[in-house]
């Protein structure tokens, strides 16, 4: 078990005994009401009909956001599942391959890792464009080829490789720092090769050792 995992677990397990706290205490008032009319039973009644719902209401939600980041999660819906398989496929001029592959990225959050925002509410942009996304997918037409809704910008890159010696020290990245620090130049300009899912009848796959 990963340590995400095991903070996971935690966190539903604590999730449930809120939950189970709740049900057992506003129980225990529905069938014995008189003990609301003591100091100490109304205290009691105001934590279990509103204390403790709220708490669990707003850990539930934190729960379900957080398992939202996941690949696994972002792969669940069908449209996804190609670029799902792209993260397999055994050519390391695919950016995401790469990226996965090699433990560039956390496997488990990859799709999260490389959509986010990395400004102050990045976390919030993405959820309201998965928002979106489910808007689109339940309601609207989806359109025949994927697309971002802006191009991607360097600065989600250089969150992970700025600073890193590979890119610092290595050419032709240390001659372009300024113009890539900039977004005068974008890294996709060389990079180019993403998930190409129009092609993956065509690429070898690469089969994880635990798969």
């Amino acid at each position: 078990m990963s340590p995400s995992e095991g903070i996971t677990l935690l966190e539903n397990q604590a999730f449930a005994i809120v939950v189970i706290l709740s049900l057992i205490l506003i129980g225990l008032l529905v069938a014995r009401p008189s003990l609301t009319t003591a100091r100490g039973g109304k205290i009691l009644a105001f934590i279990a009909f509103f204390i403790l719902p709220i708490a669990a209401t707003g850990f539930g939600a934190y729960i379900h956001l957080e398992h939202s980041k996941s690949t696994q999660f972002c792969l669940s819906c069908h449209v996804m599942e190609p670029y799902g398989k792209s993260l397999y496929v055994d050519d390391p001029t695919y950016i995401p391959a790469g990226h996965f592959q090699n433990n560039r990225i956390p496997r488990e959050r990859a799709c999260f890792t490389c959509h986010t925002d990395y400004t102050m509410f990045g976390d919030v942009n993405a959820k309201i464009r998965g928002l979106r996304h489910l808007y689109v997918y339940y309601l609207k037409e989806i359109p025949p080829k994927l697309a971002l809704y802006e191009p991607y910008k360097n600065r989600e890159c250089l969150h992970c490789h700025a600073g890193a010696r590979s890119f610092e020290e290595k050419s032709p990245h240390k001659e372009m720092r300024a113009q890539l620090t900039n977004n005068e130049m974008s890294c996709l300009t060389c990079h180019n090769t993403i998930h190409n899912v129009e092609h993956l009848n065509k690429t070898k796959m690469w089969k994880a050792p635990n798969a």
